[in-house]
């Protein structure tokens, strides 16, 4: 075993008497060690229950032989980061959630180990640790959140309370609704109800081949969530005797499977930056014209929220990603004879599954849409692409054509919003806030929410080269690479400009020529740091765009 490097021998000791000093038996120290790595805080709802999950996984650790080890990571709550300066150090946190991953494992010479995130930047901070340390491991995702049913047959959930901010502001809602919004949308623990990041990288932790199947839907405050922790805490034990390591399991097969399920649900645009982070640490070429490639012919089955009206557990009941594979396989989107964490095909994995809800997931035969629920848009104002929930865009915006509102901050674009400034047709763009330039890439989920609270959804288009909430709906057109901070041309537009935006084509530009840009170029400067100390300054020097996924290089 990896861990006999730090208890075997006389040379060990003094590493054993450390051991002793926490409690561990001879007999424990005889096993193999498991790193259970638990990010739970009293800060962020999708991770303020894990003890008890930990505790199951630690359970089932123990059961199948082995020794669980505790440590702690540190997890932003993305809602509560939003829109203010602590959402630039969201994106950013992924990369020190991977590293101190790697630092517990390698230094303490864990054999195997249980991920068990929750939330938006966690859950791909952890499968990154996990390629990048090839140890045999299992993740264990939180559990969606449940959604709030109402009187009028609707559900609340995270977006709803920041679409009613705006519907208040734009005084279509009372301070007593506003209220009522606010108290009941969340009801309990758990990752934000709709196929929002957090839920979106859950499932796509399935589907990838490095999570049990449930994994993605089982909602957080069912017992099923329980046994299935013990199960991963088993599995892991498993996995370290038959020496199965995420390189097994991490393949280019493997992301084109989970883009085939991230295209079939509808995930996050927000899945493009982390499966391309995954997939460069476990050496897997992974580019945005295989997203198109793959988004062009694989079927959109599934509209959960914000794209509709389901969440995440009426996916749950409808047969969960187990049913949206198997379905994915009959059909020949997703190659089903890869190596999963349950030590079987794919394929063998999900035989047994089955669409129960056929509203909910529909069949490839009567699908939503022919094409994926993502779209990689380029042209002259993202040379290098930019991203869009196209499933969550109404048809009457797939084309659009309108005239530029330019906004060098988050900020500014919320109050010109609040204010009244924007108008029908409008195209707001809003830059300096990529991975560069925000520092971190913030969210716009306030902007969108803004602006579908105000009734705008169906006639205003977004483009940013920040990010997008999983939880934003409408024409909002994130990740233009490259950002405004390196030069980009989305920093040489300007208010008054028209734009061009084509999904269906899958094309952005403004109607300026060649000539036109370049001029407006030789006036451009680039901007002061916005942040000039501390860990954003060194991550706003090291980071790449978000079209190589935002990674630290």
């Amino acid at each position: 075993m990896r861990s006999d490097e730090v208890k075997q021998n006389a040379e060990r000791a003094p590493h054993r008497s450390l051991f002793r000093a926490m409690g561990y038996t001879r007999e424990e120290l005889d096993r193999p060690l498991i790193g259970v790595a638990n990010p739970r805080s009293e800060i962020v709802p999708g991770h303020f229950h894990l003890n008890q999950l930990a505790e199951a996984v630690k359970a089932g650790i123990r059961m199948a032989g082995g020794t669980p080890v505790e440590f702690g990571t540190i997890g932003v709550c993305d809602g509560i980061a939003m829109g203010h300066a602590g959402m630039r150090y969201s994106l950013a946190s992924r990369e020190i959630i991977a590293d101190e991953c790697e630092i517990m494992a390698e230094a303490h010479r864990f054999d195997g180990m249980v991920f068990l995130p929750g939330c938006d930047k966690i859950i791909p901070g952890m499968l990154m640790a996990a390629a990048r340390l090839d140890l045999p491991a299992v993740v264990v995702t939180a559990g969606p959140m449940l959604s709030y049913p109402t009187d009028d047959g609707k559900h609340l959930d995270l977006n709803s309370v920041f679409e009613a901010v705006g519907a208040y502001k734009a005084g279509k809602a009372t301070e007593a609704e506003l209220s009522y919004c606010e108290d009941n949308a969340c009801p309990g623990c758990g990752s934000c109800s709709g196929m929002f990041t957090a839920n979106s990288m859950a499932c796509l932790s399935e589907a990838i081949g490095m999570a049990l199947p449930g994994n993605g839907t089982i909602p957080a405050v069912y017992a099923e969530r329980v046994r299935l922790a013990k199960h991963a805490g088993m599995q892991a034990v498993e996995l370290v005797r038959r020496d199965i390591r995420p390189s097994r399991i991490l393949t280019k097969t493997a992301f084109a499977n989970a883009l085939a399920v991230d295209m079939a649900l509808g995930c996050s645009t927000n899945s493009v930056l982390h499966l391309t982070a995954i997939a460069r640490e476990a050496g897997v070429a992974l580019d945005l014209d295989l997203i198109n490639e793959i988004s062009a012919k694989v079927p959109n089955l599934c509209r959960l929220a914000p794209s509709g009206p389901y969440h995440v557990e009426d996916l749950y009941r409808a047969g969960g990603v187990s049913a949206v594979i198997h379905e994915l396989i009959q059909n020949g989107f997703y190659d089903g004879s890869g190596m999963t964490v349950m030590g079987v095909s794919m394929e063998e994995a999900v035989k047994q599954a089955s669409i129960r809800n056929a509203s909910v997931i529909r069949s490839c035969k009567e699908p939503y849409s022919k094409t994926g629920g993502i779209a990689i848009l380029k042209g002259n104002i993202a040379p290098d692409g930019a991203v869009v929930k196209r499933a969550a865009v109404l048809e009457s915006m797939m084309r659009h054509t309108g005239t530029a509102k330019v906004f060098d901050s988050e900020e500014e674009a919320i109050s010109a919003i609040y204010g009244m400034q924007i108008r029908e047709g409008d195209v707001v763009v809003i830059r300096y806030e990529g991975p560069k330039g925000g520092p971190g890439m913030r969210e716009m989920l306030g902007p969108t929410s803004a602006i579908a609270g105000m009734g705008l959804d169906a006639t205003v288009a977004l483009i940013t080269d920040g990010r997008f909430s999983g939880a934003s709906r409408g024409a909002a057109i994130g990740h233009v690479s490259p950002e405004a901070a390196s030069g980009g041309n989305i920093a040489l537009l300007r208010t008054g400009d028209v734009i061009e935006i084509d999904i269906p084509a899958g094309t952005l530009n403004v109607r300026l020529s060649g000539a036109e840009l370049d001029e407006r170029r030789k006036s451009w400067q680039p901007p002061e740091p916005r942040v000039k100390t501390g860990y954003l300054a060194r991550y706003a020097r090291m980071v790449s765009s978000a079209s190589e996924g935002a990674v630290v290089k």
